[in-house]
């Protein structure tokens, strides 16, 4: 009997989660509550629609030549992916089957020894730290960092690769503390090639009151481009081996939320807004 994925949505042009084009799988349930989420409608487990590995392989291959010549692939992003790990198992091995490159876009919230086989048919994390202090984790998204840590243990263990995504939040994610304490966090990941500077944003903003769920962000502002520029330079210095194999995007690249950029579409180190 084939294991049934409960799938949220579903993105067939995807550019901003991974290398190249790709099949973007957005999965239902998430068990964390981030007070800056925004698609909180994935929240709920065992919601969605029930989808197979074989009906899902089956669509995918129609898009093939496109990802394949774009260097892109498969990214199974949610909610949290890491819950349905026994439908991505042998989701994952049908496609590496097919020469596709995988991704999973992840908090890093599991079990690692649930993970560790799904992991080997895995070819990049796109792992989402949402505070690197651990009462302010708490604070932000209701759970302890400790399995998110374990995880990114474990992938450094393993010499997994890995891009790194920090969402900037006025107030909440970008005081020198907590900036520092991120840079604690990834140097020692020699397997890291890439960070990703976020900018918060509101515009899930309507998905909250839709659902009758209180959002607590109305008045954090949306940082300045100069902020993020700043950042970033902040970073090539904390973080110089990421840095120095990078080069930074010319005038007019960096992107809004929810915008492709040219950065996006391959598979260079370093750091980016």
């Amino acid at each position: 009997m084939q294991s049934i994925g409960y799938i949220h949505s579903i993105e067939t042009f995807g550019t901003l989660d991974g290398p190249g084009i790709r099949y973007v799988i957005f999965l239902q349930g998430c068990p964390l509550r981030c007070k800056f989420c925004h698609n909180p409608d994935t929240w709920r487990v065992g919601a969605g629609k029930k989808r197979t590995a074989d009906d899902l392989v089956n669509e995918i291959k129609s898009y093939l030549p496109y990802y394949k010549s774009s260097g892109g692939g498969v990214t199974v992003s949610g909610g949290e992916p890491l819950l349905q790990t026994e439908f991505l198992l042998p989701l994952f091995k049908k496609l590496k089957k097919l020469g596709v490159h995988t991704a999973i876009d992840t908090s890093g919230f599991a079990e690692v020894e649930k993970v560790k086989e799904m992991l080997n048919y895995t070819d990049l994390v796109l792992l989402s730290i949402k505070h690197a202090d651990p009462e302010k984790h708490q604070n932000i998204c209701g759970r302890s960092s400790e399995r998110p840590r374990a995880f990114a243990r474990y992938l450094t263990k393993i010499n997994k690769p890995v891009w790194i995504r920090y969402v900037i939040i006025p107030g909440l994610t970008d005081d020198d503390e907590s900036l520092d304490k991120l840079t604690e966090w990834i140097n020692p990941m020699e397997n890291v090639t890439r960070l990703e500077l976020l900018p918060y944003h509101s515009m899930g903003m309507y998905k909250w009151e839709k659902l009758g769920l209180s959002y607590s962000l109305t008045d954090v502002p949306i940082p300045a481009p100069e902020q993020m520029e700043l950042l970033r330079k902040r970073f090539s210095i904390s973080l110089p081996h990421l840095y120095s194999n990078s080069a930074s995007e010319p005038a007019g690249m960096q992107h809004s939320p929810g915008m492709p950029c040219q950065a996006d579409n391959d598979r260079r180190p370093g750091i980016y807004l």
